[in-house]
């Protein structure tokens, strides 16, 4: 949709490099990418699941971000993650929940939800799972419900704040850049 809209068309470039990679290597071949495409401002998203990986390494990928930050304002690394999983923040569209459950009740939620709206059984990795959230969930409540999470975890490190996800942050940045018609789905 940002490529549709006219005004942002040339100006915003965003590629997306799947890695499937534990969190730290997230970051790590994000920094590769930046050096092998010379990149000296911008924004970097590293996008990645806390999942059952140590709590050293997922709080670890925030930490390197922000020193990297240091290095060059001008290019920033974000850190979106999801703990525990990306269902969790799909599931913000549809409900506030603040269980620290495991991600199979996550899916859970969804295969109930996606059933009752007729959509059959959520799957990972579906194609059309952005379209689903659009118009069957409420994007703007989720980044509400994701943010106060966030909020009254202010003190506590990413894996401590469980369930929760940064992904909204993700969101509203790129929300910035669509068409007005389209944005007002995400912001206030």
């Amino acid at each position: 949709m940002i490529e549709d809209n006219p005004i942002y068309r040339d100006m915003v470039l965003i590629e997306i490099e799947p890695c499937a990679a534990e969190t730290m290597r997230v970051i790590g071949m994000a920094e590769k990418y930046v050096a092998r495409n010379k990149l000296q401002k911008g924004q970097v998203w590293c996008v990645y699941d806390k999942d059952s990986f140590p709590a050293s390494d997922f709080n670890g990928v925030v930490s390197r971000a922000e020193q990297l930050n240091k290095e060059n304002p001008e290019l920033q690394y974000h850190a979106a993650w999801s703990n525990e999983c990306i269902e969790f923040w799909f599931l913000l569209h549809f409900a506030y929940y603040t269980s620290d459950n495991h991600r199979t009740e996550y899916i859970s939620f969804l295969n109930e939800k996606f059933k009752g709206l007729g959509l059959g059984k959520y799957q990972k990795n579906m194609k059309n799972v952005f379209d689903i959230l659009m118009e069957k969930g409420n994007p703007k409540l989720a980044i509400r419900y994701a943010r106060r999470i966030i909020e009254d975890g202010r003190y506590k490190t990413p894996t401590e704040i469980a369930p929760g996800t940064k992904v909204y942050e993700l969101v509203e940045e790129l929300a910035k850049y669509l068409p007005e018609n389209v944005r007002t789905d995400f912001l206030e």
